[in-house]
């Protein structure tokens, strides 16, 4: 079919200006049968009205129809639609009974029919499955209504932050009541069942009871398994939390996110107004309070709908919730043997205890943030919980006896590397004298001396001239002491006189009596 402007310039040479079909071929580069049927068209409107300019204007104007109707496809045979029709209706069986990822593409109907001898094309098998889904009736969605207090949705999203400097994943977990839209949202490093279960703690604490019913999609942390074609079992995890806060459970069906649309709005809501305009933070501390923030601005935001705040229907929600005086608790307990190297393993980390523990077992209670180590019920330490891989958690003080043994295997352990400010300290003032620097931290772990006050009191010491940092002067000042004249070197021989005297005044009392 030719263009409006070919044929155009057809009807305009052979009328204004004369010249015959074959002339006009040449110029136009067209074929001489297509020049004559647009001058055919031509001559017949003409005969048709009588009138040479009202044909002419029809010609210029109007767009040549053709009638389709009647086309008979030459290659998508019946005998070809129904082998695809047979293929749709395997396709809708293995959706209905649960075997949806095994249904065919496109793609491997129309291997099938290349298979089968059929000679016909993949974009013409795909345009027959499209128009065959489009006669296929739409989905209707019904409008809900809730009342307060009756039901919160609660659902994952990952989000990308750039914690001091790199990269990370983080889980934000995201909870939206049904009636006021109330949002309430937290990070997590994994989406893992103790992070689960902390997020139900975390927000049915913050709203001060909890909601009738909680609604899921089939995230794997909320069902164990499926049992038969709708019905889904729930995972320990959920029940715990079900029968401590007394709440009932609604599952989506699958693929079935418009069953919780509020929650699903809601993650890509908090997502994009949080950290659509910040993602760089440094600890992801900040970036909870950061996101806290948010929330709470989305929340005081007025809705459209209702004319009244997130946080103003929420009101009328709380004295409806069920109340709960205590938080669950959330934990793992894991039994451990403590190897050589006075670590324990756990999910391919290495955590440091207590030297005297090696070859023992011990319980560590397992959180999503943290690790607490025991021994016979007795609390030997605790650790940052980390989510990377084959990681050392090393503290010092759990190897100051072995290192009082070897000294010089101090300067190149990962105990004392893994910690950049002590091995600052070190490099710097007792690269020299290993066995002071682990009396210092034998003291600061004794006297519970944390970093910050241990750094203040060098700090001190080297900014002030005529003092050494050594560990005399650091732990006279450590001792609850805030002036630097005890410590004078002019005084310290008189003092250590006086103390000496005194000593021996006191024993000589002894010897006497």
């Amino acid at each position: 079919m030719i263009s409006m402007y070919t044929r155009q310039e057809i009807i305009l040479k052979y009328h204004v200006e004369g010249k015959s079909g074959r002339a006009i071929s040449r110029v136009l580069c067209i074929s001489r049968k297509t020049v004559q049927n647009a001058i055919n068209e031509y001559q017949r409107s003409l005969s048709e009205s009588g009138d040479s300019k009202e044909a002419l204007h029809v010609s210029l104007r109007e767009e040549k129809q053709y009638d389709s109707s009647k086309r008979v496809k030459k290659k998508l045979t019946e005998e070809i639609t129904a082998v695809i029709d047979n293929l749709l209706a395997q396709n809708l069986k293995k959706r209905a009974t649960g075997l949806q990822k095994q249904v065919l593409k496109k793609q491997d109907i129309h291997i099938l029919l290349q298979e089968q001898g059929f000679d016909i094309g993949y974009t013409t098998v795909c345009g027959y499955i499209k128009n065959k889904s489009n006669q296929v009736a739409k989905e209707v969605f019904i409008r809900q209504s809730y009342t307060p207090g009756s039901s919160c949705e609660y659902d994952w999203a990952e989000v990308k932050l750039e914690i001091s400097g790199k990269q990370q994943k983080f889980q934000l977990a995201v909870f939206t009541s049904s009636y006021s839209n109330y949002r309430y949202a937290m990070l997590y490093s994994k989406q893992d069942t103790l992070s689960f279960m902390e997020a139900h703690v975390g927000f049915i604490s913050h709203c001060g009871g909890a909601f009738k019913e909680m609604v899921y999609d089939n995230m794997r942390v909320a069902v164990a398994k499926f049992v038969g074609k709708h019905e889904k079992e729930p995972t320990r995890a959920l029940l715990d939390l079900r029968g401590y806060y007394q709440f009932s459970h609604r599952f989506c069906n699958a693929y079935k996110g418009n069953e919780k649309g509020h929650v699903e709005r809601s993650v890509e809501y908090v997502r994009r107004k949080s950290f659509g305009y910040k993602h760089e933070f440094d600890s992801i501390e900040d970036a909870s309070v950061y996101l806290y923030g948010v929330i709470d601005r989305i929340n005081d935001t007025q809705q459209q709908l209702t004319g009244k705040s997130a946080n103003e229907l929420f009101e009328e929600e709380k004295s409806l919730l069920r109340p709960c005086s205590h938080p669950m608790e959330c934990s793992q307990m894991e039994t451990l043997r403590v190897d050589k190297y006075a670590t324990i393993s756990l999910k391919t980390n290495r955590y440091s205890v207590p030297e005297k523990l090696v070859g023992e077992f011990v319980e560590v209670k397992v959180y999503s943030s943290k690790i607490i180590i025991f021994y016979h019920n007795i609390r030997q330490g605790s650790h940052l919980r980390s989510y990377g891989k084959h990681q050392w958690i090393i503290q010092i003080e759990h190897y100051l006896e072995t290192f009082k043994a070897k000294p010089g295997a101090l300067a190149n352990s990962s105990a004392l590397i893994s910690n950049g400010y002590l091995k600052t300290i070190y490099d710097q003032y007792f690269q020299q004298q290993p066995r002071a620097f682990i009396d210092l931290l034998q003291y600061c772990y004794t006297k519970q001396v944390d970093q910050a006050r241990l750094s203040l009191t060098i700090n001190k010491l080297s900014h002030h001239d005529g003092f050494q940092v050594n560990i005399e002067a650091v732990m006279a000042l450590l001792g609850n002491h805030d002036d630097l004249d005890i410590i004078r070197p002019s005084q310290k021989s008189s003092e250590i006189q006086a103390i000496s005297k005194q000593h021996l005044q006191e024993m000589a009392k002894l010897l006497l009596n």
